[in-house]
Parts: C-alpha cells; sequence; structure tokens
C-alpha cells in the first residue's frame, strides 16, 4: 500500500516580495499569494486528495483554505509544520541580515546552522517537520495527503524523511510559491521522492525561503 504527500509551500506574501524573512511571524498572502493558492488548488483538486493538512500560520492556512473550498474538506492544522523560527532575524531583510550580522548570514550562505540569534538548528527544523509530514500521512493510508507548509520546512523535512545529509539536502532548489513536491512512502521501500518543484507561475523569480 502506497501513501502519496504532496507538500505544498504557500503561496506569495509582501515580506517574499520584499526580500524580508518571515520565520514564525504570522505574514498573510498578498492578492499574487491569493491568485496563486487558487490557480494550484485546481491542479491538486483533480488530484482528489484525501485529506488537506497546513501549518497554521496564515500565509500556508490561507493556502490550503484555497484547495479546501474546491473539495469541500475539513483542514486540520499543525504547528509543526511552521516555517524554521529565525530569531532575531525575522523582519529584517536578508540585505539587513547580511549587514548587522555578517557572521551568521555566511554560515546561513554556505548551508550551515546559524550560530546566534536563537535561529533554529536545521536538523531540528527537520526532525520537526519530519514527524509532522509522518503523521500527515497517517491521515489517509493508500491515499493522497496535501500538506501545505513553507519553503525552508518543506526542503529540510523532506531532507528528513529521506535520510539525506544536511549537505544534499542543499542542492535541491528553493521551492518557488505553491509550487510542491510529491512523495511516496510504502512498507517495503519507505519514503521516496517523486516529484519536485512542480506547479504553475514557473516564469517567477525564487523568493528566500525563508
Amino acid at each position: 500500500m502506497t501513501t502519496r504527500v504532496i507538500v505544498w509551500r504557500h503561496g506569495n506574501t509582501d515580506w517574499n516580495a520584499g526580500g524580508r524573512v518571515q520565520g514564525q511571524t504570522d505574514v498573510p498572502l498578498n492578492d499574487l499569494g491569493r491568485r496563486q493558492a487558487a490557480e494550484a488548488a485546481t491542479l491538486l483538486g483533480a488530484m482528489r486528495p484525501d485529506a488537506i493538512v497546513a501549518s497554521d500560520l496564515r500565509r500556508a492556512a490561507d493556502t490550503a483554505a484555497a484547495l479546501a473550498a474546491l473539495t469541500r474538506q475539513t483542514v486540520s492544522y499543525d504547528q509543526r509544520l511552521r516555517e524554521r523560527f529565525f530569531g532575531a532575524w525575522q523582519g529584517l531583510t536578508t540585505a539587513e541580515v547580511a549587514a548587522q550580522r555578517p557572521a551568521e548570514f555566511a554560515r546561513w550562505k554556505a548551508g550551515e546552522d546559524v550560530v546566534g540569534g536563537d535561529v533554529e538548528t536545521l536538523d531540528d527544523l527537520g526532525k520537526r517537520v519530519a514527524d509532522g509530514l509522518q503523521d500527515a500521512a497517517r491521515l489517509a493510508p493508500g491515499g493522497l495527503v496535501v500538506a501545505a507548509t513553507h519553503g525552508a520546512a518543506a526542503r529540510q523535512g523532506i531532507g528528513h524523511l529521506l535520510g539525506w545529509p544536511i549537505q544534499q539536502v542543499r542542492t535541491l532548489r528553493a521551492l518557488q510559491n505553491c509550487h510542491w513536491v510529491e512523495l511516496t512512502a510504502d512498507d517495503e521501500r519507505g519514503w521516496q521522492l517523486s516529484a519536485y518543484n512542480v506547479g504553475v507561475f514557473t516564469d517567477r523569480p525564487v523568493p528566500p525561503a525563508v
């Protein structure tokens, strides 16, 4: 029995557009983000998901709501699917982080854990998101689950599920807004990556997954 899990990044926000670090700040979707969510929901709805789960942060919850409105389902919420906590970085633009906290920023750019600033470690992030995705899969064994989450959370959680080292996770390109990853899970082969960065708006630049 194979279970499919779609890991779906939320739509665009004003902070995405401005290169501002969101982390766990509860920033809403903007007009573009709502349009992205509606268009992506049309594609995902055609897959007939059996369950929908989302981070409780508004940008992910409202993205999931666009799909639920089409499929007439109820969204479950899981705080473990929240974005990485970026501590003192939250609310700053990436340029401001680079200027004000250069040593921390350099480690982040290199794909290493940030030392200082109360930024969540990559291992902690990967473990909590992976735990959330494992439980999401249990909502519909043998079916299809859509999990609406965030860019950094999705990438690190997926890497943890697949057993990849941090250096290998870094080779995954950042998810575009409202794009998704498809995973499969079964007792024989475990978790496998089926598709990555799928969706609409493919001609738009990729905002930082923060």
